[in-house]
């Protein structure tokens, strides 16, 4: 790649790679997005392993000479990198990271499967989906207390922290099948604050490119 040249690996409904395309967007860094060809199981290929990225995920970003991979710590390395959305304390930058690892680990951890299997597979196993909206659900009420008194993850200012929670929840709302609008009020009002945000861009707006099939 050209020195300097910042791409992004991403395909469209990929919530992680939204996250990294978003930060990238609000920080005033262009990038070129390399659309990837996940429906086709092109990640899970040898030759796409050795050349891409050996875990075989998405998103990959190419930024500054360097092929990165795995989204939360990309994030703290831009915010490093560009002085946005990071941390300006020891105590804040342990609050970015335990949302960071939370998110990683829970909410976007369960919504990403969830999601992929209910709206792009054509006959998900109900008792897995059942097993998985339990513990969204059990996400959504930590997150709509939260959200009930605070602004933002770790207080009145974005970080990477919100960056990464928001990736699967601005998606369109029946990929899911979760209306926040009528069942998390706090964590409608916290969406629409990074919403306005300068530069945000709804992710298929940012994230263009062939689509994978909707089933439902």
């Amino acid at each position: 790649m050209a020195a300097g040249a910042t791409r992004l690996h991403y395909f469209p409904e990929s919530g992680n790679s939204y996250k990294l395309a978003l930060m990238l967007r609000l920080c005033g860094v262009a990038f070129e997005g390399v659309w990837t060809d996940f429906g086709s199981g092109v990640t899970r290929t040898a030759d796409w392993r050795a050349s891409v990225n050996q875990m075989g995920e998405i998103p990959v970003l190419e930024w500054q000479g360097r092929s990165l991979t795995q989204t939360g710590p990309i994030l703290l390395r831009l915010a490093e990198a560009y002085g946005r959305f990071g941390a300006i304390n020891d105590d804040d930058r342990y609050a970015i990271l335990r949302w960071l690892f939370w998110d990683n680990h829970k909410l976007s951890g369960y919504m990403a499967v969830y999601r992929y299997l209910r709206a792009f597979t054509p006959s998900p196993d109900e008792h897995v989906l059942g097993f998985l909206r339990k513990r969204i659900d059990d996400c959504l009420r930590v997150a709509e207390r939260h959200f009930e008194t605070r602004r933002f993850a770790i207080g009145d200012a974005p970080s990477v922290a919100d960056l990464s929670m928001v990736g699967y929840l601005l998606f369109p709302s029946d990929e899911a099948g979760y209306d926040l609008e009528r069942s998390h009020p706090a964590v409608v009002a916290w969406l629409d604050r990074v919403r306005q945000l300068d530069g945000w861009q709804a992710p298929y707006d940012l994230l263009p490119g062939q689509r994978l099939r909707r089933y439902r």
